[in-house]
């Protein structure tokens, strides 16, 4: 039977679709269904700017500062006629089958894309013929996830994107509610970046699914994200390089101490990727599979580098729930904050990590009127944590108690802050320098407690958390 390449496309979109009736025995079961039709193809830079790889067998990334070299792998699911406008999405993933590639293990970041745009006629500079992309190299929009991928071929690179598809099938972008990703490599320019993964042309069930549930199960979703109802837990630590006090690497024993805290949100300072240090490691990447491993759960992170470049040190949001936008920003003295936006209990909540100079108390008060004014651009509920590098006696913490509260004080106050023998005071490090503030205008967070935790030798700091009643 001679099939063209388009009405292949709606075959398998078809048989996808009876699959997913086929599995629907009764009300009470969790209707699923798995989408194999995916319209995939690369986008690379350079000299093959105008180049069209959407009949390719094969999809390919890598990061390079020349963009001759450039790739990016971009993938649309017809969620629109497959799913009907307005469902609930109890859980769906997006997975790719790696192919090869070269050696270096590498951070894939995915990011919705905006613009609609043809497979078959896509390439760096259009997205189809006779419309081009907003910014060349695709329309990217919110950040929806990031990866891990190695060479080995076989392995799986998966994606929780259960939230944005939430939000595309019941129409928040509008009419056409298709998901479109592109995954992009951020990290060092390298050869070594360069990945393999097979494309839907590739066959034999090789290619991109997206695997999606609907509605509600008596069976949990793979990988669940935990819920936190009403309640949101904020953790804040900085954990000195990934290494402990004796220069050993701490990231499994700082993933161990958060896995059981159990906060919802983490804010950790003074995270290094692929800086020389803990085996020249991405760790917000390692961190999030060691959580993953831990927990049971998918966390998502936001990293934001201190002089806003791709590697090197700097402040990581990491998130048991979806994260729906992330943000960075860059302050004066090589300073940065990292944003993140979630909902909970039906509000959305803005949180923020930031790491404040440690030498200069003027640097510090021009970093906080910096913070302040970039926040502010974010409606409430806005939560700020860091090192800040001052106590609170410190001449230039007025700066942020005027307009925000210091959860560990406001806890103490009411009798709620818990630390351990010998610390009352609640000290971070030498002193209290390390906060947790929510805005004085966020009147859906109630503060339920705060504590500080003796974590020993993990780091030369004390994590904070501090917990809210989202009303």
């Amino acid at each position: 039977m001679n099939v063209t390449h388009t009405g292949a496309r709606r075959l398998t979109r078809i048989l996808a679709a009876l699959a997913a009736t086929c599995a629907l025995s009764s009300a009470a079961q969790a209707q699923s269904l798995v989408l194999t039709d995916a319209a995939d193809t690369v986008l690379r830079g350079g000299s093959y700017a105008s180049t069209n790889y959407g009949r390719s067998t094969t999809l390919a990334t890598r990061a390079s500062t020349n963009d001759e070299y450039k790739r990016r792998v971009l993938l649309k699911f017809d969620t629109h006629s497959t799913i009907a406008a307005g469902s609930t999405i109890g859980s769906a993933r997006l997975t790719l089958t790696v192919r090869g590639g070269n050696s270096q293990s590498r951070t894939l970041t995915a990011y919705r894309v905006s613009q609609p745009y043809t497979d078959v006629e896509a390439t760096w500079k259009i997205r189809r013929t006779s419309a081009y992309w907003s910014t060349p190299g695709g329309d990217m929009a919110e950040r929806i996830g990031q990866a891990t991928v190695t060479n080995v071929a076989g392995s799986k690179v998966a994606y929780d994107v259960t939230a944005v598809v939430q939000k595309i099938v019941s129409g928040t972008y509008g009419s056409s509610r298709y998901l479109r990703v592109l995954l992009v490599d951020e990290g060092a320019s390298t050869r070594d970046s360069y990945k393999e993964f097979y494309s839907m042309e590739a066959g034999s069930g090789t290619g991109p699914t997206l695997a999606v549930v609907l509605g509600t199960s008596s069976t949990p979703p793979p990988d669940p994200t935990p819920s936190p109802s009403s309640t949101l837990k904020f953790m804040d630590w900085n954990i000195h390089h990934g290494l402990d006090t004796s220069n050993v690497s701490n990231l499994d024993r700082v993933a161990t101490w958060i896995a059981n805290i159990s906060p919802h949100v983490v804010s950790l300072n003074e995270v290094e990727r692929l800086n020389g240090y803990t085996g020249n490691a991405d760790q917000p990447a390692v961190l999030a599979s060691l959580l993953k491993s831990k927990t049971g759960a998918a966390w998502y992170t936001c990293f934001a580098q201190i002089n806003g470049g791709s590697t090197g040190q700097g402040n990581l949001l990491l998130s048991r729930i979806p994260i729906e936008s992330c943000g960075t920003h860059v302050l004066s003295y090589t300073r940065s904050v990292a944003q993140v936006t979630i909902t909970v209990n039906g509000r959305s909540v803005n949180m923020f990590s930031t790491h404040l100079d440690d030498d200069s108390s003027s640097q510090r008060a021009a970093q906080m009127e910096q913070l302040k004014n970039w926040a502010s651009g974010f409606s409430e509920q806005r939560l700020i944590a860091g090192d800040f590098n001052t106590w609170p006696g410190g001449g230039e913490i007025g700066r942020m108690t005027g307009t925000y509260y210091d959860a560990w004080a406001v806890a103490q106050s009411a009798g709620t802050a818990v630390a351990y023998s010998g610390n009352e005071a609640g000290n971070t490090r030498n002193s209290r320098i390390d906060y947790i503030f929510y805005s004085k205008g966020a009147t859906a967070l109630v503060l339920k407690g705060a504590q500080v935790y003796d974590t020993g030798s993990v780091s030369d700091h004390r994590p904070v958390v501090a917990t809210f009643e989202v009303r």
